[in-house]
């Protein structure tokens, strides 16, 4: 008989603002821990574009404690699985190593939440950013996603492009990114989650000492009414070989308990292998790739797809997606493809919640946006309870009625 470990929740708000969460498992074998700042692309303005991936980057070049030096060879001294990303509405910085390791690392994490930002890094780092900017430029499949989401989202901020643009990156100042810190990152707008191993009285009174001046401040996010675009856009470029084509539809919210079902609808669709897009499309050769997924975002929330196929096959490609999607929409799963979806989505779940690095990631994310905790038995039971009665509510409003894609190729009827 397999013995489960025992899980204890924990949750404190420090007294400048900082919530802490926890996750401890009495089994693991390491301790995870990173900082979750409510802040990312959508919280930027056309003068600032790009600011917040730009600053993740110059969160790794010195404190006045550290240098950008110490700050990598601590990592590497801890043995630390580590990283940090910038999306739509959020930018974490993270961490994992062995449980005597703990209060390192933690302490590391909290020094880099406030860096020296100097003039001379922020120059170097800018050739960066334009160099990374360069080389998405060259990956059709991720910058197809930059162009359709400028489209379908109009002039909602959850389009902002998570890197900016050549244009505002060059004109983007130090002054400008440290206001930008000083205003986004401040306490009560960030949560720290850590999971695993560890002793809660250290870690509150460790975080207490360290985010000691620490001042909150009123930050606020805009939520502006959602009106995508609908229909199809099409945009040439001839030095591709590939058409890549980027699919949109209206979705629910990470506030919306609705959030599960409509995972489960995207993976009877459009799942990797074995869904209703795999077998009309990638199985029948006209294309090799053919993915739709659920996004749920703060506040809004949107089924994306990807699809890449020879130019020439590009309208038929587009014909058959939207018809297979209006059938899928009007006659919903059956039960089988509806019970394999959640199988699927609860072994994925699984396998990622089993290390205190994974339920890191799902105990941040979630609490960031939802203020409630979810052990991992909680979240399956979320997904495997999921009723068809309820996917098939959601297809009545019918989402897909509203699709819209844009693709990114050369011009099949143009004569090389």
């Amino acid at each position: 008989m397999r013995l489960l470990p025992d899980i204890t929740h924990q949750e404190t708000v420090l007294a400048n603002g900082l919530t802490v969460v926890g996750e401890h498992n009495d089994q693991a074998q390491s301790f995870a821990a990173g900082y979750f700042v409510n802040t990312g692309a959508r919280d930027e303005t056309s003068g600032n574009a790009g600011v917040s991936h730009f600053l993740e980057h110059m969160m790794f070049k010195g404190t006045s404690r550290r240098t950008a030096e110490d700050i990598n060879r601590e990592f590497d001294e801890l043995g630390a699985r580590h990283n940090a990303y910038t999306s739509e509405d959020r930018t974490v910085y993270y961490g994992s190593v062995l449980p005597e390791r703990a209060g390192e690392l933690l302490d590391l994490l909290t020094d880099m939440m406030r860096p020296s930002l100097r003039s001379v890094d922020f120059e170097l780092e800018k050739q960066v950013i334009l160099e990374e900017i360069a080389m998405y430029e060259d990956r059709p499949n991720f910058r197809v996603f930059d162009e359709g989401n400028k489209v379908y989202f109009r002039n909602h901020p959850v389009g902002n492009s998570i890197l900016g643009t050549r244009d505002s990156i060059e004109g983007l100042s130090i002054r400008q990114m440290q206001r930008y810190h000083g205003s986004r990152y401040a306490p009560n707008n960030m949560i720290v989650a850590v999971a695993g191993a560890y002793d809660w009285g250290v870690i509150v009174e460790a975080l207490e000492r360290l985010t000691v001046g620490w001042v909150p401040s009123h930050v606020t996010r805009s939520y502006p009414d959602l009106q995508p675009d609908e229909g199809d856009v099409t945009l040439f470029e001839d030095h591709l070989s590939r058409a890549h084509l980027a699919v949109y539809a209206p979705g629910v919210s990470a506030q919306d308990e609705r959030r599960y079902c409509a995972a489960v609808l995207a993976a009877c669709m459009g799942d990797v292998s074995g869904s209703r897009l795999y077998w009309s499309l990638v199985d029948q050769g006209l294309v090799d790739t053919a993915t739709l997924s659920h996004d749920s975002a703060d506040g809004v929330g949107t089924f994306m797809g990807y699809l890449s196929t020879t130019p020439a096959l590009l309208e038929e490609v587009r014909e058959r997606l939207r018809e297979d999607l209006l059938r899928f929409q009007a006659e919903g799963p059956t039960v089988e493809e509806w019970q394999r979806a959640q199988r699927k989505l609860a072994t994925v779940l699984t396998l990622g919640g089993e290390t205190p690095f994974g339920r890191l990631m799902s105990l941040g994310s979630s609490y960031l946006y939802t203020w409630t905790y979810y052990r991992l038995e909680d979240a399956l039971q979320k997904i495997l309870a999921a009723r068809l009665e309820d996917g098939m509510d959601l297809l009545q409003a019918r989402p897909f009625d509203a699709l819209f894609t844009l693709s990114l190729g050369p011009d099949p009827s143009r004569k090389s």
